[in-house]
């Protein structure tokens, strides 16, 4: 129960994981099993970020204000999407000194079940070393599809005047990045991160699905006497916060472990 970096690390460490990767990192192989840190899932999010007009909007200073879920155009995955509404001007991370951004106001474009799914692997044997993470987000079409749109329905909202009495210039996205699709995936590329919420790297899944790694009880297939508890284990990225689910997980798996 390390988490959905951590888990796959301590299995590959120990020579469980895919056989070609675990003898190239000159690890014994114990038991090969093909989707150990495969399947990496997260919630892929873009910002879209406003100056407010005025010194002192009457914005109340706080940070997340409001959301909303709704399934894109063409989808059958219902409520694939979620827009979050933040009374901050969200832009990079600095590592130092303070941010001379303008007040602004931010949209949260989030994509909550997207179908790219990406990897980590090894970088080195010493457990200190963090797996390198390959997210491959974006890289389906159908997830650009969804962010195309979900950033012009940013822009629309952002043209009511409930919204327009406050909005200034629009900083992120330039209006030259949303003039084309193929400008805006080239935007979209550059600026989507993490939702911080990984998962999948060690899926739950029947033992005849090859890159399943734990089965319903959270046993690892071909192994005993070892489970996996934590975020790690879900099949995919759920459509909400992965915080409360994954200790619900733990608290599941408690129970089975006390059941046997």
């Amino acid at each position: 129960s390390a988490g959905a970096i951590a888990s796959p690390q301590i299995l590959l460490l120990s020579g469980v994981g895919p056989q070609e990767h675990l003898e190239e990192m000159g690890i014994p192989v114990v038991h090969s099993l093909p989707g150990v840190g495969k399947n990496l899932r997260d919630h892929p999010a873009v910002f879209l970020t406003w100056n407010t007009k005025g010194e002192d909007p009457e914005i109340p200073p706080v940070g997340f204000q409001f959301s909303c879920r709704y399934t894109a155009e063409g989808s059958d995955l219902r409520n694939d999407m979620m827009i979050i509404m933040c009374s901050i001007g969200i832009g990079h991370v600095r590592t130092s000194g303070y941010s001379d951004s303008p007040p602004g106001l931010t949209m949260i474009a989030h994509l909550y079940l997207a179908l790219s799914q990406g990897e980590l692997h090894l970088q080195s044997t010493d457990p200190a070393v963090q797996p390198f993470l390959d997210h491959n987000m974006l890289d389906h079409e159908f997830d650009r599809l969804r962010i195309r749109e979900q950033l012009r329905i940013c822009l629309e909202l952002a043209k009511k005047p409930e919204m327009s009495k406050f909005l200034g210039e629009l900083r992120s996205p330039t209006w030259d990045d949303l003039s084309s699709d193929e400008k805006m995936d080239d935007w979209m590329m550059k600026e989507v991160t993490t939702g911080h919420h990984i998962s999948g790297t060690c899926k739950m899944g029947p033992y005849d699905d090859g890159m399943a790694v734990v089965n319903q009880y959270g046993r690892v297939h071909g192994l005993q006497g070892i489970r996996v508890a934590d975020a790690s284990i879900m099949p995919d990225c759920i459509r909400a916060n992965t915080n409360v689910p994954t200790m619900m997980i733990g608290e599941r798996m408690s129970d089975l472990i006390k059941q046997n």
